[in-house]
């Protein structure tokens, strides 16, 4: 049982400390100056991101390509810029953490 529950306590931590370094790379790489998790501001949240890709089959691939690439008219007129600076592993590793969002 103690060990259950330790077990319990050290993957709370590092999902926390996981959660933490994605916004902390999110800022490091602009995201945040269009974006936040809760709120609209340029872009949609992220929480409203993930509330649209919800159990949509290849919603992952599709959102990395955006966040390299760019896009347009998902979510209104503005368009979404393409980021260079964000390598194929970063995109999917911040695509991952926008869709667990709630």
């Amino acid at each position: 049982m103690k060990r259950s529950l330790l077990l319990c306590v050290v993957m709370s931590a590092f999902a926390s400390t996981s959660a933490f370094a994605q916004a902390d790379l999110a800022k490091a790489k602009n995201c945040m100056a269009c974006h936040t998790v809760a709120t609209k501001l340029v872009g949609p949240s992220y929480k409203d991101v993930a509330a649209k890709y919800a159990g949509q089959k290849g919603a992952e691939d599709k959102l990395v390509q955006k966040v390299m690439k760019g896009g347009a008219g998902a979510w209104g007129p503005v368009p979404m810029p393409a980021n260079p600076q964000v390598s194929e592993a970063e995109a999917r590793s911040l695509v991952k953490w926008v869709l667990v969002q709630k």
